[in-house]
C-alpha cells in the first residue's frame, strides 16, 4: 500500500519563515546572471565551472523578496526600470547526484505592478547558499515567452 501525502503546495508555501535580524545577520553573497532576451541562460552554461558573463554580484538575505531583487537590478540596468518590464526568476543548483546543474523557476515581478510573486523570498523557495539566481527580463514591449525555462541544449 502506497502513502500519498495530504500536504499541498499552499500549505508548504504558507510555512512560517524565521524572520531575519537584518542588523545581526551577515548578508550572503548572491551571484545573480541577467539577460535582456526574456529568456533564461541554458544549462550548459554553468556547466565545468563556467557562468555566463552577464554576472551581477549582490550582498543581501535569505528573506530578500523578488521585488526587493528586482529593484536591485534595476539600479543596474537603467532600461529594466520603464513600467511593464518583465522579471523571471530561477534557482540554478548543482545535481548532488550527477556534475550537472538543475533550474527551478521561482516566480516573476512586473517593473511598475504589483504580482503575486512579489513576496516571495529566496528562503521560500528553498534557495540554498551558493546556488545562483538566473533572471530573464523582458522589455515592456516584447511579451515573455511562454515558457521561460532554461533550455538543455
Amino acid at each position: 500500500m502506497a502513502l500519498e501525502s495530504r500536504i499541498t503546495q499552499e500549505e508548504i508555501k504558507k510555512e512560517p519563515e524565521k524572520p531575519i535580524d537584518r542588523e545581526k545577520t551577515c548578508p550572503l553573497l548572491l551571484r545573480v546572471f541577467t539577460t535582456n532576451s526574456g529568456r533564461h541562460h541554458r544549462v550548459d552554461e554553468f556547466a565545468r565551472g563556467n557562468v555566463p558573463s552577464s554576472e551581477l554580484q549582490i550582498y543581501t538575505w535569505m528573506d530578500a523578496t523578488l521585488k526587493e531583487l528586482t529593484s536591485l537590478v534595476k539600479e543596474v540596468y537603467p532600461e529594466a526600470r520603464k513600467k511593464g518590464t518583465h522579471f523571471s526568476f530561477a534557482i540554478v543548483y548543482p545535481d548532488p547526484k550527477r556534475q550537472v546543474y538543475r533550474v527551478k523557476d521561482i516566480g516573476s515581478t512586473v517593473s511598475g505592478r504589483k504580482g503575486a510573486d512579489d513576496s516571495m523570498t529566496l528562503q521560500s523557495q528553498r534557495f540554498q547558499i551558493g546556488d545562483y539566481l538566473d533572471i530573464a527580463i523582458t522589455p515592456p514591449n516584447r511579451a515573455p515567452p511562454l515558457s521561460t525555462r532554461m533550455r538543455p541544449f
